[in-house]
């Protein structure tokens, strides 16, 4: 496998044979890990809130028909 050193960058190398831009800064690439655990940690968090904003409309229409039964009572 042979690499080439991509122009104007001292990180960056081609892969000849898949042609894929390779990094070889690690401290580029924990950095870059860093932002996507940081991503998914906030997307985590919207997901939990989309699924605890939709079991309260649930009890909340649960409890709006409770009370619509005991007034037309």
């Amino acid at each position: 496998m042979a690499r080439l050193k991509v122009e104007g960058h001292t990180s960056l190398f081609r892969d000849t044979v898949s042609n894929a831009v390779i990094n070889s800064s690690t401290s580029e690439y924990r950095i870059y890990m860093s932002k996507y655990r940081a991503r998914e940690q906030q997307s985590d968090e919207l997901r939990s809130a989309c699924k605890e904003i939709n079991t309260l409309k649930a009890e909340l229409r649960e409890i709006k028909d409770l009370i619509k039964k005991v007034i037309e009572k």
